[in-house]
């Protein structure tokens, strides 16, 4: 299971008004256990697209990266990684909106 350590939240505005709802974009930086494939020693974060459409949130996208790598790693979450991000997202909404 990852565990979030750091994080930052920014809602991007769409200054065209082309798409629906309220988007955001997450930074959250992850440990994971060292027995696990995704384990880097440099350090992993996840950049997260989060859209909230008729007061539901959503994870639309996400890609993993490995700290000081500018491509994104060919990994996917597991269902419950997926929730705790979806959650977290959801619980941190208030803090894009007030910056």
């Amino acid at each position: 299971m990852l565990n979030i350590t750091e994080y930052s939240i920014e809602k991007l505005n769409d200054p065209f008004g082309i798409l629906s709802g309220e988007r955001y974009e997450l930074f959250l930086d992850i440990e994971v256990p060292e027995e696990d494939e995704l384990f880097s020693e440099n350090g992993l974060y996840i950049r997260a697209l989060f859209v909230v459409e008729e007061q539901v949130g959503k994870l639309i996208k996400y890609d993993i990266f490995e700290k000081g790598n500018e491509g994104a790693l060919e990994f996917e979450l597991e269902d419950d990684e997926e929730a705790m991000i979806t959650d977290f997202c959801l619980k941190h909404l208030d803090e894009a909106m007030n910056n």
